[in-house]
This record gives C-alpha cells, sequence and structure tokens, in this order.
C-alpha cells in the first residue's frame, strides 16, 4: 500500500480506531516487507515494546535495543 495514502487515512478517521482520537497524526518512521503477513507481525511486535524501546528505534540507535528489552533472563 502506498505509505502516504495510508497516513492520509488515519489524518481523515479511516483505519485503526486508535489514532482516530489522537490526530493529527505524524509519521516518524517505518519499514518495508515484501509480504503482508511478516508486516504485520512486525507491527505487533514493535506495538508490545515500551515507549524508550520505540524511541530508540525511532532515532536509529539500535544498539540500545537489546537493554530497551521489557523481559530480561537473569541467571544469578
Amino acid at each position: 500500500m502506498n505509505l502516504g495514502a495510508r497516513v492520509d487515512q488515519h489524518q481523515n478517521g479511516l483505519g485503526a480506531n486508535y489514532t482516530k482520537t489522537r490526530l493529527p497524526v505524524i509519521l516518524v518512521y517505518s519499514e518495508e516487507y515484501p509480504r503482508i503477513d511478516v508486516a504485520f507481525n512486525r507491527e505487533k511486535q514493535v506495538q508490545g515494546w515500551s515507549r524508550k524501546k520505540k524511541e530508540a528505534l525511532i532515532n536509529g540507535k539500535y544498539e540500545n535495543l537489546p537493554d530497551l528489552s521489557r523481559s530480561k533472563n537473569k541467571s544469578d
């Protein structure tokens, strides 16, 4: 789908219910995937992340992502 058209849909209150009450919508990050199911799974993954982890992704601080994981394995 055309990314610009999708943002326009959200601006007009179409699409996700979440964005209807949080206008205006400003696109700050996007990724492209060859298949819709892969894109959907990635969207759900990122939606489950903490705000700080999402901000690191948006700002390109990929090295911080592992440290910002919610589930930390503590072996001691």
